[in-house]
């Protein structure tokens, strides 16, 4: 394949958009059928018969021992024989990279079955006597072929094909190549391509397939009957209006496709759909559904595997294709296919293209859940995937943990959320991309499922998806993921506490998919709106213990004051009335992620008030009795320790307005909205303690 500088230097703008399409790329087939030029392009250039070859198919036996074994007819005299000169009638030799197009291999791309071409790939490290019977079929089973046969009958050059086959039902004749091929091989066995030379001229030389142009035509029309019998279709064409190129012409119903769409054989996703009439729900003219067809390296070079599922994010610019975006084009995609770093496309991507036009580049962005070998499910289809959405939720991310007042702290008290350099999403990473890309980005924070069994209705990838198109992730699907993976922690014996750095990710994660620059959250519930909207953590926006203390204020108050009215869904609103009791959820998590964290460190308590009560045990129906008996267990404290002030007053008589006062029973928050708030506030009630990094490296600066 040519390099992105070779293109450059081969193609003129002119000859260059001679064979690009006339119209905008609009639908997966155009992005396709441009990917299949491109490659064509890049491979065995222009003309007739390029786009039916496959010269990648054999590229790992370029230039290596014994890889081309061919079988040499003389045609030039009044019976067509073997050759008698000094190279002999069976020559085996190195498939070296000038004899690519020459030998004009066009792989079958079945496992069983010849090629199209009379050049044929042998199986991996074939035995000799195996080798043998493929040589002697270049004679006796491609010439008769029923489609090479109606070929011959047309060409002026079928007269040559005809005398192979004639050649091949002599059995002298092929007990000498079977013979030679041993001979030439010494009982060694090898990986080859097996051809033919033939020699049409006393005066000329051995010619090869790819110098005959009535092989060429048979092998062009024998992979053309496959675009229209595939799946026991008889002929599956008829003209139409091509939807690649808008031209009437001849189209077919069966082809070949790298994604499997609209294939005769998916009658479960095209129900009634008859096979023969194939080509009428999806009509491609020939040329257009081999060039698709083409498109298959690139495409593969675009796609990725995660949570079981084939991502496929695959670039194009907008509008009608130009020569200067068709090099910008191959350029990404050569290096796509040609790379071995492990870097998914969308980094790959990112990293190389100049982003001075980003505007102007476009991925088409789906994933697929394959079922049988051609029967697939497509999640999350978008033609308008944007470059820079995963870029960008990667950098905000790193922002909300590492700058912002939510994650960080200037006081001698800690920050509202911990931060755990052994949590991904709780400490910035120059991995960020990787991990949004590949889906690790959810995997940490979702239900957890077993990728084997993966299905498509998998929220997992609908997140993914979602986040590399630009489109919206529901509010209410990641509510009941992130409670049901709380919920698991806390019932998993490997975790002996609350799982508040699960937590925190989760909130990390909630915070960045709603800034308002991305968008990446929605809902129909007016409820659960304020959710959706960027909070308001500015870089350490809480004021200095000093400070709050001289001016007669309490720095645990201020902190939870201040996480409060900078977090829309906790926010008094008198528009968002859900708000308040989300707001008593999260005060009564804080008031028992503090008595817990007071019951381990001051009681030495191995069962706490967060082990009383898990997130599965809150209810709107159970909430205010959870909170009476909180507040209970809070003043039991305090008189023990004969303190005239409550402890954790500041929660306690912010619980008293939002819980007690008005009545539970009449709430209309959801449960795991209701779960999830309460979940946060225990993590943040359990990390609200003096900051002990803080204090440290203020006293050894003292000393």
């Amino acid at each position: 394949m040519l390099s992105p500088e070779a293109f450059r230097e081969k193609y003129d703008d002119e000859e260059l958009e001679a064979e690009l399409p006339d119209s905008p790329v609009s639908t997966l087939r155009s992005i396709q059928y441009l990917y299949g030029k491109l490659y064509t392009l890049g491979t065995l250039g222009g003309g007739q018969y390029a786009p039916y070859l496959t010269p990648d198919s054999a590229e790992d036996l370029v230039d290596t021992e014994d890889s081309l074994i061919v079988v040499r007819v003389d045609l030039s005299g009044d019976e067509p024989t073997l050759a008698d000169d000094d190279r002999g009638p069976v020559w085996v030799t190195r498939y070296s990279e000038d004899l690519v197009e020459k030998v004009s291999h066009c792989k079958y791309p079945a496992a069983r079955g010849i090629d199209h071409s009379i050049t044929h790939q042998a199986g991996r490290n074939s035995d000799p006597e195996k080798l043998a019977r493929y040589a002697k079929e270049r004679v006796t089973k491609w010439p008769v072929d029923d489609v090479v046969q109606t070929a011959a009958e047309e060409h002026d050059d079928g007269w040559i094909i005809n005398a192979l086959g004639d050649l091949g039902d002599k059995e002298d004749v092929l007990d000498r190549i079977e013979e030679n091929v041993e001979t030439a091989l010494g009982g060694e066995s090898t990986t080859a391509l097996l051809t033919a030379q033939v020699k049409i001229n006393s005066n000329g030389g051995y010619r090869w397939p790819g110098e005959i142009d009535g092989f060429l035509e048979a092998m062009r029309q024998r992979k053309l009957s496959k675009l229209v019998t595939k799946n026991k279709a008889d002929d599956s064409s008829g003209k139409a209006t091509d939807l690649v190129t808008g031209r009437d012409t001849r189209t077919v119903g069966t082809a070949e496709d790298p994604q499997n769409y609209f294939l005769g054989k998916q009658l479960e996703k095209f129900p009634g759909l008859d096979i023969e009439e194939a080509w009428r729900s999806h009509p491609i003219s020939e040329d257009a559904a081999v060039t698709v067809m083409n498109a298959d390296s690139f495409v593969e070079a675009c796609t990725y595997r995660t949570f079981g599922a084939k991502v496929y994010y695959l670039p194009y610019f907008r509008g009608r294709p130009t020569a200067d975006h068709a090099r910008e084009l191959y350029d990404l995609l050569y290096r796509a296919a040609t790379s071995e770093e492990d870097m998914t496309p969308v980094e790959r991507a990112y990293s190389e293209f100049k982003l001075t036009r980003e505007h102007e580049l476009r991925f088409y962005v789906s994933a697929v859940m394959p079922h049988q070998m051609s029967r697939y499910d497509v999640l999350g289809e978008t033609l308008n995937g944007r470059l820079l959405y995963p870029k960008m939720l990667a950098e905000k991310h790193n922002r909300i943990v590492d700058l912002t007042a939510a994650f960080t702290s200037e006081t001698e008290w800690s920050s509202p959320m911990p931060t755990n350099d052994s949590w991904d999403l709780l400490v910035g990473s120059n991995e960020r991309l990787h991990s949004v890309s590949t889906g690790w980005y959810f995997h940490q924070t979702f239900a957890e499922r077993d990728d084997a069994e993966a299905n498509s209705d998998d929220p997992r990838i609908e997140a993914l998806v979602a986040v590399l198109s630009g489109d919206s992730i529901a509010v209410e699907t990641l509510l009941e993921e992130y409670v049901e993976r709380i919920d698991a922690d806390e019932s998993d014996d490997a975790f002996d506490s609350f799982p508040s750095f699960r937590v925190a990710s989760q909130f990390a994660q909630l915070c960045v998919l709603a800034d308002d620059d991305l968008d990446l959250l929605t809902t129909t519930d007016p409820g659960k709106e304020p959710i959706t909207n960027e909070s308001d953590y500015e870089v350490h926006t809480m004021e200095t213990a000093e400070k709050i203390l001289a001016d007669g204020g309490d720095t645990t108050a201020e902190k939870l004051e201040t996480f409060i009215e900078d977090t829309p869904a906790l926010a008094y609103d008198p528009e968002a009335p859900i708000n308040d009791q989300r707001r008593g959820a999260f005060l009564l998590g804080v008031l028992i992620g503090e008595v817990g964290a007071y019951q381990n460190y001051s009681e030495n308590r191995s069962t706490t008030l967060i082990d009383q009560y898990p997130v599965k045990s809150i209810t709107s129906a159970r909430i205010k009795k959870i909170t009476q008996e909180a507040i209970g267990t809070t003043i039991t404290y305090t008189r023990g320790e004969n303190r005239t002030i409550t402890l954790f007053e500041h929660v306690v008589d912010r619980l008293r307005d939002t819980i007690l006062r008005p009545d539970p029973d009449d709430w209309e928050i959801e449960t795991d909205d209701l779960r999830f708030y309460y979940s946060l506030g225990v993590t943040y009630g359990m990390n609200d303690h003096p900051d002990w990094d803080q204090l440290e490296t203020d006293t050894t600066e003292e000393l």
